[in-house]
Formats: structure tokens, sequence, C-alpha cells
């Protein structure tokens, strides 16, 4: 008898042990989850949204000067021209203004020598930094991304069954609302218990981990704005996201009049078929 209680005993002490190891594993994968994002992006209402969705120049032009202002000391933009800045509602000689402000690297000269000159509204968006190594030197050994097509290449998954609605709604915002997500996400601290490596950022809206090499980029009233928009960290996150869409697909206004065109005419031509049809077959015997 007392050997039976003495073998209950271990067995007891054994699934205590094993059933505190494995809340202490739950709350260990509570802190140091495994699927990223840890939040998922909130849809955001943009003027560019749905099939008969515009760009809003006026908010165009504020992302640009966040950009300009902020972004730019770390991300390039190697394929957005300065010519096609006459889009956003400015003049040619505002778009020469505009990049004349840059340098950019020129030649060889009539010596075999590169030089630097002035920015003309044919070049584009110059790079902070003259190489990848440099810019990876430069941001703990993480080079940040070029911001030309970010708009489109960063998203987060929606999982099922969302997609299948986004078919039907034509939802295309996705790399909008997570960047916007992640611009403003990052004073939210990080659940007890949850180690965040030295010299990064913990963001839960980050889509590769937890934390990035990236500092929160933007504060109230670090941009000023012209035309009286509240300089909020809200509004600057919006406005350089709808820029970067833009930035990404400068003509999706013109493809979205196409597409619209095209459905119309198919609409029509089918119909047009259909009755085609019953006129030729009318008299014919079923």
């Amino acid at each position: 008898m007392k050997k039976i209680l003495t073998g209950l005993t271990v067995f007891g002490l054994v699934t205590a042990g094993a059933l505190g190891a494995a809340l202490a594993q739950e709350e260990h994968s509570a802190a140091e989850p495994t699927h990223f994002p840890i939040h998922k992006p909130t849809q955001e209402s943009w003027s560019f949204s749905g099939p008969f969705g515009t760009y809003d120049k006026a908010q165009l032009q504020r992302g640009l000067k966040v950009y300009k202002e902020v972004c730019s000391a770390c991300h390039s933009m190697d394929l957005v021209a300065f010519r096609t800045l006459e889009d956003l509602g400015y003049t040619e000689a505002q778009v020469k203004a505009l990049a004349a402000e840059y340098e950019v690297e020129d030649g060889p000269n009539a010596d075999g020598e590169m030089f630097t000159r002035k920015a003309t509204p044919n070049d584009h968006f110059p790079a902070p930094f003259p190489n990848h190594a440099a810019a990876a030197a430069a941001n703990n050994g993480a080079a940040p991304p070029d911001f030309s097509l970010i708009a489109k290449a960063r998203s987060a998954e929606r999982g099922f069954p969302t997609f299948v609605f986004d078919i039907f709604t034509q939802y295309a915002e996705g790399g909008p609302d997570y960047i916007h997500a992640l611009l403003t996400g990052y004073d939210e601290e990080p659940p007890a218990g949850m180690e965040i490596a030295e010299g990064t950022h913990y963001n839960p809206y980050f889509i590769a981990g937890k934390s990035l090499a990236m500092a929160k980029p933007l504060s109230d009233d670090q941009v000023t704005y012209d035309d009286g928009s509240p300089q909020t960290v809200d509004q600057y996150s919006r406005d350089v996201s709808a820029f970067l869409m833009w930035a990404a697909e400068p003509h999706m206004e013109a493809r979205k009049q196409t597409g619209f065109r095209v459905m119309a005419f198919l609409l029509l031509f089918g119909a047009l078929i259909y009755l085609t049809k019953r006129r030729v077959w009318s008299n014919v015997a079923h």
C-alpha cells in the first residue's frame, strides 16, 4: 500500500510538473508570438479605394512633403522621376525648382570622371546612400527599403474568408493600410515577458517580426502643413501612405476608368449578342 501511495505521489508530482511546464510554455508563446504581424492593420478609408476611387492631390502633396522632410533621409525612390510630380498638381516650373533642390551624380565628363549636378525633371529621386552596404552600415545593419513600390510590395495577409470578399469589393489598399498601421504602432508597449533585441523597436504591426531597426520616425508638429491640415502622427501617416500608393501605381485612375469602360462594353456587347441570337433563331422549331 505504501508503495502504491509513493507511486501516486511521484505520478502527481510529474503530472504537476508537466502541467506547469505546459503553462509556462503557453505563457512564453503568448509573449513570444510566432505569427506576424501581431496585430492586423485596420482597413482605413482612402479616397482612392473602390472601383471609382481617385487620388486626393492635396493629400499627395502633403505626403510628398512628409517623404522629403522625414523619409528621404533613409529611404530612396529610385523608380520615381521628378517629372511625374506634375500629376500631383504641380506646375512645370514648380517641378523644376523641386528637382533643383537635389544633386545627382552624372558623367563621365571629358576627363573620364564622374561629377555631381543639380537634378532636372528627367532625373529620379536620388538615394540618400551611395550603395546598399553604406545604407546598412548607417542603420544598424538593416538597409532601409526603397519606397518606389513599397505600397504594393508590403501588406498583411487578410486570411479566409476576408480575401474572398476582397475580390468583389476590389480591395487593393493593403499596402497603405499596413504603412499607416506601422507608422502609428510605435506607441504600443510590448507584453510582459517579451524580449526585444537591443537596437530594435517593438511594433506589433511589423510583418517580419516583433520589432524592427527603424525607430519611430514621426512625431506631432514635425512637418509644417500650409493648408491647415492637422499636424499629427496619424495625419502624417495617412498622407505619406497615400503618396507612396501613388508612387507605386501612378496610373491607377486611368486603369480604373479603362476597366469600367471595358466592363460596360462587355455587358452591352453580351446583350446585343443575346438579342441577335433570339432574332436569328426565333423561327426555328425547338
